[in-house]
């Protein structure tokens, strides 16, 4: 049985291997056999910025080995989200094509068995290339996934910041991410070695550097060009949206101590927040951030993954970070959630049991018991106010104290 540490620090190191696996028999499968693949939907941005626009851009890193592939060259694929100047073109797909139709064909996350979900069907509420709305530039949100999970599972969080006025770029890591597709239909797998202390640093290695690249190619998207390896055309006015001397990430699992590291690298990063990732590659072995904490405004969002609620008291990686930490913190925690809370499976889960009928158990391990509707407003509501308060200077209240109108979210600190 796996500890809950490191089901926290890099929970897909248990679900991904199910996630591109043979598919498997089990109650509900059988009970959905020959039934149309069930259909969802996410929920709708609330900020005021209506229109919302995205594209994709692919990167290429001239010059740097692949860290998984030998003799490749490291390329990324990322999303950008950004308040449209008006909602013009069809909304963007949920999953691209090819990714969509590798996760038809098996288990995905361990839950949702093959052929049951029409993960092509869904739809986003942003549209596809539609026009940046480049009255004034905004500030930028970087969002990483947890290890092995697609950048897709951020779609909720990232149409919300940019319906708040943010643009964000969220990030697939190749052949860590299970699949990525490049323009042209190409798909990249997951192509990774067993499971170990190394394999994580590799992993947050990785990252760090991909996020290092995002940067270089927004700076060079803001000065004008098109940093997309085919330059294909990107929607008019994006680069002019892009203000990059206020710049936050945030990212789940592995991408919340990419977040944290990234800030200890690169000062470009002015504040992150990590949900419910652990700082340490195996037990007293803490990555370096761990260490030696970080100087700008950090958020610490736990769970009860494991059955043992996440925070700098119960955790000694996020201890050792909190304790080095000198810039403004705070450290949240919700104990009636686990780990996938903090990604769209909250949402689209529970409304894929009405109709999969998804042992309660095997729902439970994702996304606790929490109230789902609750727990997607709680985690809007405070990762907008902490990017308002470290990016714009605005004070938002919620962050003080405890609030009636989230009463899953406990304050630890």
């Amino acid at each position: 049985m796996r500890s809950p540490v490191s089901r926290r620090l890099l929970p897909a190191a248990a679900v991904l291997p199910l996630v591109l696996t043979a598919c498997g028999a089990s109650a509900h499968a059988v009970k959905t056999a020959g039934a149309a693949p069930a259909t969802f939907e996410l929920p709708r941005p609330t900020g005021p910025h209506r229109a919302v626009g995205t594209t994709e851009l692919h990167l290429v890193d001239a010059g740097r080995p692949d860290p998984w592939v030998p003799g490749r060259t490291r390329e990324l694929m990322v999303g950008v989200w950004y308040p449209a100047a008006r909602a013009s073109g069809p909304a963007a797909p949920y999953l691209r094509p090819g990714v969509a139709r590798a996760l038809s064909q098996v288990d995905a996350l361990g839950v949702f068995k093959a052929g049951t979900v029409d993960w092509a069907g869904t739809r986003t509420h942003a549209a596809e290339g539609a026009p940046a709305d480049a009255r004034r530039a905004r500030p930028v949100v970087l969002y990483s996934p947890g290890f092995g999970v697609p950048r897709a599972l951020g779609t909720t969080l990232a149409e919300e910041l940019a319906s708040r006025g943010y643009v964000v770029v969220t990030v697939d890591h190749t052949y860590e991410t299970a699949p990525v597709e490049f323009p042209g239909g190409r798909v990249e797998p997951q192509r990774l070695p067993p499971q170990g202390p190394e394999r994580l640093r590799t992993a947050l290695d990785a990252r760090v550097k991909d996020t290092r690249l995002v940067l270089d190619r927004l700076a060079a998207l803001r000065g004008g060009r098109n940093p997309d390896a085919e330059g294909r055309p990107l929607p008019r006015g994006l680069g002019r949206t892009l203000d990059l001397s206020r710049v936050g990430m945030v990212g789940h699992s592995a991408g919340g101590i990419e977040a944290a590291e990234a800030m200890r690298t690169d000062r470009r990063v002015d504040a992150g927040i990590d949900m419910d990732g652990t700082m340490q590659y195996a037990e007293n072995d803490f990555v370096e951030v761990a260490k030696t904490g970080v100087d700008r405004p950090f958020m610490l969002m736990g769970a009860a993954t494991g059955g043992s609620p996440q925070t700098h008291l119960t955790s000694p990686s996020w201890g050792s970070f909190w304790s080095r930490s000198t810039g403004w913190k705070r450290d949240l925690n919700v104990p009636a959630a686990s780990h996938y809370s903090y990604t769209d499976v909250q949402s689209v889960l529970p409304a894929l049991d009405e109709k999969l009928d998804i042992p309660a158990e095997e729902r439970a391990a994702l996304v606790g018991t929490v109230d789902p509707a609750r727990m997607t407003a709680s985690l809007r509501a405070y990762v907008t106010a902490f990017f308002d308060r470290a990016l714009r200077g605005r004070h938002r209240p919620v962050l003080d104290r405890p609030s009636a109108r989230h009463p899953d979210v406990r304050f630890i600190g």
